[in-house]
């Protein structure tokens, strides 16, 4: 993938498959530490043992209507070029946790991507679940609910558009925010 935000996305799907309640989408890139971590954390389904293990295996998917199953292989082959890790974490009937990392400065690294896009689009896929997503840098940091702008909204959708665009220019002023401390 050309973003990492494709990734995200990815697993965050999974997640909203394993029906999850709860999704927590937590990013820290730190120059300090010259890394770009990202921790995406579930109460879903969770997945056994076994499963985690086959996991990063791309002839391995819980998909039918193919016989392959690209997502977290293909994170783990990008972490690991970018001197990162993948670690996946689950209990069956309590949920997954999915930390990789990447070497921030690597030259192999590619892009965080457009993050707002990102949070719209899983914002329109949620059903029944809600996000909670947080950026951080060495200095700064900022937190979007999907809980919170519900109860703010009071009745009205989260998928309207002129919501889903005040929460996109909130993500990404957010992040250009924070990064240029």
């Amino acid at each position: 993938m050309k973003e990492i935000s494709m990734h995200i996305l990815d697993i965050v799907m999974n997640s909203i498959k394993a029906e999850a309640s709860l999704i927590e989408l937590f990013i820290e890139d730190s120059i300090k530490n010259n890394w770009l971590k990202i921790v995406i954390k579930d109460n879903g389904i969770g997945m056994t043992d076994e499963m985690v293990k086959q996991v990063t295996d791309p002839f391995f998917t819980t998909r039918t209507t193919r016989r392959v199953g690209l997502g977290i292989p293909m994170l783990k082959e990008n972490c690991e070029m970018c001197n990162g890790y993948l670690k996946i974490k689950s209990v069956l009937h309590e949920g997954t946790t999915i930390e990789c990392c990447f070497e921030r400065d690597n030259i192999d690294r590619v892009p965080l991507g457009n993050m707002g896009d990102t949070i719209i689009t899983i914002i329109n896929s949620l059903k029944n679940c809600e996000l909670l997503y947080k950026h951080s840098t060495d200095g700064n940091s900022f937190t979007l609910s999907t809980e919170e702008i519900r109860f703010i909204l009071d009745g009205g959708s989260i998928n309207e558009n002129a919501v889903l665009i005040w929460i996109k220019e909130y993500v990404n002023e957010n992040i250009e925010s924070i990064l240029n401390i």
